[in-house]
């Protein structure tokens, strides 16, 4: 094979529209643009979703729904990370230390995955869940919390 021998496959590229060639062309005297009429013109072209001045459809629909921006942004960390740490005493300061969060101003919640808590480990004013809870007490370790509400976080 050569460079000057490649070519595109039969049928996957089609000619150029030559318009206004005569009337056996089939696109000869209004070139395929019809008779009279906004689109007919040169430069008669029109926004994208206008409607010749009837109220266009984004504009008939009602809005619905809205952006909370004073929403709580939760930074979720799995159970199994936290293992990976040789530590025994985690607080945001700490997870911060070791990349794990990417700020210390929104709160943190740990959430369990399929590992299993394997050691003693000790939470300190760090949301959890229920199950992650129940495997750190169940492997000797404590949760501490100032947050009243676990789930709630």
């Amino acid at each position: 094979m050569k460079l000057n021998t490649i070519k595109p496959g039969m049928g996957s590229t089609k000619p150029r529209r030559r318009v206004g060639r005569g009337i056996g062309s089939g696109l000869g005297k209004t070139c395929g643009r019809g008779h009279k009429g906004q689109k007919s013109r040169a430069g008669g072209f029109h926004k994208v979703g206008f409607e010749g001045g009837q109220m266009p459809l984004q504009r008939r629909l009602p809005k619905r729904g809205f952006v909370v921006y004073g929403k709580k942004q939760i930074q979720e960390i799995k159970l199994s990370s936290l293992l990976l740490i040789d530590q025994n005493e985690f607080d945001i300061s700490v997870l911060r230390e070791f990349n794990l969060v990417k700020s210390i101003d929104y709160p943190v919640k740990i959430i369990a995955d399929t590992q299993a808590c394997t050691r003693a480990i000790k939470l300190k004013d760090l949301a959890v869940t229920r199950g992650v809870k129940d495997m750190i007490e169940h492997a000797g370790g404590r949760v501490e919390l100032t947050i009243e509400d676990v789930n709630g976080i």
